[in-house]
């Protein structure tokens, strides 16, 4: 019922997009580092954004937009986070929104701003302006790429995506763009990300869905326990697709949601899979717990722990720092139910080591890609989630991140 399409957040019918170089972070720099995403009419939005209790002025100003239910456009910058800047910070972000607003005819109200970057430095507004400007004359329904690269920090590659789905009704689209690779921690994640959608949705509607797809998606991922003061993930549905709104128990909103749940997990494993310095991309699954809540508490120890995660660098199948943090988690299971199996190589059964190959399990933690599957019973509880190896390279990238 779903095919992948190109055009990023510019796929869906409505959408312009644009990125360019305001050498936001230095005069140097010719990376691109303002991006303009625009809808063409009225558009509902959601927003998700970082639970840590120092926010950045962009993510206080994005909130009370997605408080209002509407949005014309979202404009973002990297390089710089706007995050510990006091009265300034917010007034610049203000400006930001204020002046987009002005060149593109919109309501202030309606312009969202995100940014990423450095922490506790102001905003070089004079270049943000151009940077501005330099978008809203290079807004193109081909931009997609261009503002996916401009949101970029330690990124290697550009984040996008983008479906078609066929409804009853005819067909929508959805687009995404996002970035991040450190600072990666759960509820939420650190990351921009911006979705675009043609379908007609009610804000309240919307964002119960949007935060209903992020807990199983970007806050099912891990990279480095570390929390950002700017995480958002937005999503803007703009009706251009010319259908009725979409209703909660109608099968075309469980098709659209069941689309946005699979955008959500892309971007969510793209996040980990270029995660800063790794070089391995985990799944771990837990099944047999009380309720999904306690096998997710299980899934988020392993994937977090440092131990698991240097082991997974070194390739050495450990499997006692496993079962270690299944034990930490604080969900309830006795030892005596806990099995662990790596891909298909089985390490514990019953609480005990099996009779395993060593080198077998070996063979796996050299993959690429592989699964850590635990279960701790029979109960209903099951949960997902994706990690990343934590490497000697991750230390060398954020060791001088500032200077």
């Amino acid at each position: 019922m779903m095919k992948k399409i190109e055009g990023g957040v510019c796929a869906p019918k409505g959408f312009k997009a644009a990125g360019v170089a305001a050498q936001i972070k230095n005069l140097q720099s010719t990376k691109r580092d303002c991006a303009l995403v625009v809808s063409e009419a009225p558009a509902s939005v959601a927003g998700v954004f970082t639970t840590n209790r120092v926010k950045a002025a962009p993510v206080v100003w994005t909130e009370s937009v997605c408080d209002l239910g509407r949005a014309r456009a979202v404009f973002a910058n990297s390089g710089n986070a706007n995050a510990c800047t006091g009265r300034r910070g917010m007034e610049d972000t203000q400006c930001i929104a204020k002046r987009t607003a002005q060149h593109l005819g919109v309501p202030v109200k309606e312009v969202a701003v995100l940014s990423t970057g450095v922490i506790g430095v102001p905003l070089p507004m004079e270049r943000i302006t151009q940077g501005i400007e330099g978008c809203v004359a290079a807004l193109s329904g081909a931009g997609a790429l261009d503002a996916a690269h401009a949101i970029m920090t330690t990124d290697t590659v550009p984040k996008e995506l983008a479906l078609e789905i066929a409804l009853s009704s005819g067909p929508v689209r959805i687009g995404a763009m996002a970035k991040g690779s450190g600072m990666i921690a759960p509820n939420m994640a650190t990351l921009l990300c911006v979705i675009t959608t043609d379908v007609q949705m009610q804000p309240d509607d919307l964002q119960a869905l949007l935060r209903q797809c992020a807990m199983q998606s970007f806050n099912c991922i891990c990279v480095d326990n570390d929390m950002s003061t700017n995480d958002t993930l937005l999503c803007l549905a703009n009706g251009q697709a010319g259908m009725a709104p979409l209703a909660p128990g109608t099968g075309d909103y469980a098709l659209f949601a069941e689309a946005l749940q699979h955008v959500c997990v892309h971007m969510a494993q793209s996040l980990v899979r270029d995660g800063e310095g790794a070089s391995k991309f985990v799944e771990i699954q837990v099944q047999g717990a009380l309720n999904d809540k306690e096998a997710k508490m299980i899934a988020r120890a392993i994937a977090s722990s440092q131990l698991c995660k240097t082991a997974f660098a070194g390739e050495d199948p450990n499997w006692g720092r496993i079962a270690c943090a299944a034990g930490y988690a604080g969900a309830f299971f006795e030892q005596k139910d806990l099995c662990i199996c790596l891909d298909e190589v089985e390490v514990v059964r019953d609480g005990l080591p099996t009779e395993y190959e060593e080198a077998a399990a070996a063979a796996v933690m050299k993959k690429a890609e592989y699964m850590i599957r635990v279960s701790v019973g029979d109960g209903p509880g099951k949960a997902c989630f994706w990690t990343s190896d934590l490497s000697h390279e991750y230390v060398t990238i954020n060791a001088d991140y500032r200077t």
